[in-house]
């Protein structure tokens, strides 16, 4: 694998697509776990458009030794280092007949054990049980995540879409996005491989018309502590 390009291209764009980083027995041994658990705790989230788990990572601890296969912990190293540890993880399905649209945004927040009045830190926001905090530019400027895809994704079935280039202009409006300058990519994923961004990569998602699925693992990664003993609410070594 060609590192060297991928850390460039995540450097440049705000992204980068590795294919075959699960093999299909690996992905169906994921779905099969997901598809088994008991999906009435707080941190599910359930509607005819969209399933989530929030803390994805916590909640099913059985997905772990799958997920972090030699091929992505080789990833991680090589791209990022040996410090980063998992920050935040969540599960997506949009389901075949989901008209879940997401307008563009950039992930401005992340999640903490608790609220603590810190210079920088704001605004904050409580979603099931779950403190969340908009921290300095430097904190996310420094965030990776990884789209982990169980299905096929590409512009039918509601794949991502991004503004490349847009991770490095700082807290970036959408309404302020300037279309005679700016480019949109979609991002087509095969079943099995991952999308590396940066948090602050303007990025969002059309409503599927295919009628296929979409599942994603979305799991957040950072090397920093954060100040005044405030805590990363779902710090997982890998």
């Amino acid at each position: 694998m060609n590192y060297h390009k991928h850390h460039k291209t995540i450097a440049d764009k705000g992204y980068t697509i590795i294919s075959n980083v699960f093999s299909k027995e690996e992905v169906d041994h994921l779905i099969a776990i997901i598809s088994s658990i008991d999906t009435s705790k707080e941190t599910f989230r359930k509607s005819k458009d969209l399933f989530a788990i929030r803390q994805f990572l916590k909640e099913i601890p059985e997905v772990n030794s799958f997920i972090f296969n030699e091929n992505l912990k080789s990833i991680i190293k090589n791209l990022f280092g040996s410090d980063y540890f998992v920050v935040k993880s969540i599960y997506f399905d949009k389901p075949e007949t989901s008209n879940w649209y997401v307008s563009y945004h950039q992930d401005l927040t992340i999640s903490v054990n608790e609220k603590k009045e810190i210079p920088n830190f704001g605004p904050w926001t409580n979603k099931q049980n779950q403190f969340a905090v908009q921290p300095p530019t430097d904190v996310l400027e420094n965030i990776f995540t990884i789209r982990i895809h169980l299905d096929d994704t590409d512009e039918q079935n509601g794949a991502l879409k991004v503004v490349p280039q847009s991770h490095a202009k700082g807290i970036y409006r959408p309404e302020n996005i300037d279309w005679r300058i700016e480019t949109e990519d979609f991002c087509k994923v095969e079943k099995g491989g991952i999308m590396i961004m940066k948090p602050l990569l303007l990025h969002g998602s059309n409503r599927s018309v295919s009628g296929k699925r979409r599942r994603v693992i979305h799991i957040e990664f950072s090397d920093k502590e954060l100040p005044e003993d405030l805590k990363w609410s779902e710090q997982l070594l890998i």
